[in-house]
């Protein structure tokens, strides 16, 4: 799973936030897919430039991720690089291509676990349902210090 952090967070939710709005999707287009989508904003560089990228080699995300290299400085391994450098780990790439990260879909309600992964409607729920998860899990590792967790008593205030 993802490694939780402020801006992966963020990125998911623009992510989900634009594709909800209309930003073009298609899942046959590897810069305007799921995983390209997110690619987008992790990357900065537009749809066209991933697809381009992309055919540089063979194969859809799932097999473009399973060739993956982090020395060969080919375009799209660069690309990946960058996703993995925002804290998704190669699964995740997997998991969001086909929505199917089980950690992620047991928090949807029952009759909302079958996501279809070239559903427009399908990929916003799983991204919000993806941030709120690592949202959850990064809330979860902070501590407040000792003495901010004592209750205080109340001071009081001549008027």
């Amino acid at each position: 799973m993802a490694r939780p952090n402020p801006e992966l967070i963020d990125a998911l939710r623009r992510t989900a936030r634009k594709l909800a709005e209309g930003a073009p999707y298609q899942w046959g287009h590897m810069g305007g897919c799921n995983c390209g989508n997110l690619a987008q904003e992790l990357t900065k560089m537009t749809r066209d430039q991933i697809h381009q990228y992309a055919m540089q080699r063979y194969g859809d995300w799932n097999e473009q991720v399973a060739d993956y290299c982090d020395t060969s400085q080919l375009p799209f391994d660069v690309i990946i690089n960058q996703m993995l450098g925002a804290g998704l780990a190669l699964e995740d790439l997997k998991h969001l291509e086909k929505l199917d990260d089980r950690e992620v879909l047991v928090r949807l309600p029952l009759e909302r676990r079958f996501l279809k992964h070239n559903r427009r409607d399908d990929v916003v729920t799983y991204l919000n349902e993806w941030a709120n998860l690592l949202e959850e899990k990064l809330l979860a590792k902070i501590t407040l210090p000792a003495d901010l967790m004592q209750v205080r008593e109340p001071v009081a205030v001549n008027v």
